[in-house]
């Protein structure tokens, strides 16, 4: 039989149990949490989303971190319409996420995009040194080819959270609850799952 979890009738405890999951998913490759799906957009006005690796997850400012090629679609979809959606789910633990926020796209040979390329490991640094940009068309699938670096292509995306869900599937009951932030000031209510 399922226990469940101690935050299962705490808001603030869910709250606290959300943003560990986001911050352990930036560290563990394994985590669910660590490729969540951001959907933005588009300059045409039609919805996109695509699977992004989880860089940072910050609770005390409620900004996520990604990194992405500067020459992606998301940049036009990031300078058309900012706000911006995250959704992250778990199997295992059937734990729901869903995040809304505004997104600021920090460019290439920015001060955190510096920052954010010097971290970065070797083999993360070689997606950002491709000759073509990501979606551009090819007559094969090894025409994208390879330059030096990378830097001028990497680029760093930190969204900002103003709307968090939590859904946690339970057979007793699944657990909803949904925190706003207006500022600083919270509010947080459950909601019928």
């Amino acid at each position: 039989m399922q226990i469940p979890l101690p935050c299962y009738d705490d808001l603030t405890a869910s709250l606290t149990e959300a943003w560990g999951r986001m911050a352990r998913g930036v560290k563990d490759r394994r985590s669910p949490f660590h490729t969540p799906v951001l959907a933005t957009i588009g300059p045409d006005g039609s919805p996109q989303a695509r699977t992004l690796v989880l860089r940072a997850a910050d609770p005390a400012t409620r900004r996520l971190r990604f990194h992405t090629d500067w020459r992606s679609q998301k940049t036009l979809a990031l300078s058309a319409h900012p706000r911006v959606a995250v959704h992250a789910y778990c199997p295992a633990s059937k734990i729901q996420l869903r995040l809304l926020g505004t997104a600021v796209h920090h460019a290439p040979h920015t001060e955190i995009a510096r920052e954010a390329y010097a971290r970065s490991q070797e083999k993360s640094r070689i997606c950002y040194a491709q000759k073509l940009a990501p979606g551009a068309q090819m007559s094969g699938p090894d025409e994208a080819g390879q330059i030096e670096g990378g830097e001028e292509n990497f680029s760093v995306i930190e969204i900002t959270i103003d709307q968090l869900e939590w859904l946690y599937l339970y057979a007793a009951g699944h657990r909803r609850a949904f925190y706003q932030w207006q500022g600083e000031a919270l509010t947080a209510t459950w909601r019928a799952p």
